[in-house]
């Protein structure tokens, strides 16, 4: 198996085999634990504009994402792990816009599948991939914005190289290093009330699940679902 690592858009569109897109702070934290809470499947889209215009259209139960932290208008819920581990979605149906992460897997044009990246679901993304016999893997680190590299999800994309390459990281001191660097400052800042404390708590608890969480390619739509679990 070769594995590739890679960072932001520009490494997205240019992913190839099996693709695992990470958004650790918060995205793909987020819609794990939305899936753990109920949710059926999670449509997921590059701009906010497209997600409401998908609601108008009938697809979609509830809108969740952000834009620079904070939930647009017309969204029924943030991009907080901690906000959408206080909601039942038994049976739902989302649609998800992020600045990165959903970006990121809107950009995978060329990837033969793709699975959706974090460190809750770090051991299952990576057995689910070795099960289907990948022979290419790519690994891209959304970061901040899709534009600047992050540490969270750098130390994600290496850690799971590791794992992918039976390896056997030590996640303490990932975490270690993660909590030192810039990127977690903004979820203890009072003035900064989108971001939450317990959003770093839930995005570090490695894996936390069970399942994996792949994309379906479904009408032109880009659908997330769990995977094994």
């Amino acid at each position: 198996m070769e594995v590739r690592l890679g960072s932001l858009v520009r490494d997205a569109r240019e992913a190839q085999g099996t693709t695992i897109i990470i958004d650790v702070f918060r995205a793909f934290t987020t819609a794990a634990i939305a899936f753990e809470h109920g949710a059926k499947e999670i449509t997921l889209v590059a701009e906010p504009e497209e997600a409401l215009e998908l609601h108008r259209r009938g697809i979609g139960d509830f809108l969740m994402g952000e834009v620079a932290g904070t939930r647009p208008e017309g969204f029924n819920f943030g991009n907080s792990p901690y906000e959408i581990s206080q909601v039942d979605l038994a049976g739902k149906t989302l649609v998800q816009s992020t600045r990165a992460g959903t970006v990121g897997v809107a950009a995978a044009v060329n990837a033969s599948e793709i699975y959706l990246g974090s460190f809750v679901v770090a051991q299952a993304t990576v057995a689910a991939i070795k099960a289907n016999g990948a022979d290419l893997v790519s690994i891209i680190a959304m970061g901040d914005q899709g534009v600047d590299r992050s540490d969270e999800d750098e130390h994600c994309g290496i850690y799971l190289r590791n794992i992918m390459e039976d390896r056997e990281p030590d996640f303490d001191a990932v975490k270690t290093l993660i909590m030192a660097g810039g990127a977690t400052r903004k979820f203890f800042d009072p003035g900064q009330p989108q971001f939450h404390p317990e959003d770093v708590a839930l995005a570090l608890e490695i894996d936390r699940y069970d399942f994996a969480m792949k994309i379906s390619r479904e009408d032109g739509l880009l659908v997330a679902r769990k995977h094994g679990g």
